[in-house]
């Protein structure tokens, strides 16, 4: 009986023993170290999701300049635009086979809240379509560095 009594009284001290102030010291300072390590990582993702999602949105909007240059024999003028995509343009010249329903089903805005912007002639090649990034002036350099069809 005493045997048993001692065993219980040892399993209670045992539950009830907690984390000494050096073990929650070292825990905290490992957390620590790794949150310095991997913040930086993480923080500096949302910029560079932002410029893959540039990118894509530029794609799309070239594949459906091919297509109304394909459709109509050349490409909406400066003027027209990037609407051209999206309603058929009423200046001149006026396409023909402008299809109903347009090449986009709206325009993007960039990631950063911008308009894309349109060439035509272009700097890079025959058109150009880019974002001046997140400064939204033209040029730049990291996050504020201009993206364009011709990357």
């Amino acid at each position: 009986m005493q045997l048993m009594q001692r065993r219980i009284e040892i399993n209670k001290a045992r539950r009830q023993r907690g984390f000494t102030l050096i073990e929650i010291m070292v825990v905290i300072a490992i957390l620590g170290i790794l949150a310095a390590l991997i913040v930086p990582k993480i923080m500096s993702r949302p910029d560079e999701a932002r410029r893959v999602a540039a990118k894509q949105d530029i794609g799309t909007i070239m594949q459906a300049m091919k297509l109304y240059r394909l459709d109509n024999g050349r490409y909406p003028t400066q003027e027209q635009g990037l609407r051209a995509l999206v309603e058929k343009p009423s200046t001149e010249p006026i396409p023909n086979n402008w299809k109903e329903g347009g090449y986009l089903e709206r325009l993007p805005a960039d990631p950063w809240g911008g308009q894309y912007q349109y060439l035509n002639p272009g700097v890079h090649g025959e058109i150009d379509v880019f974002s001046y990034g997140a400064d939204n002036k033209a040029g730049g350099e990291g996050n504020d560095a201009d993206v364009g069809s011709w990357q």
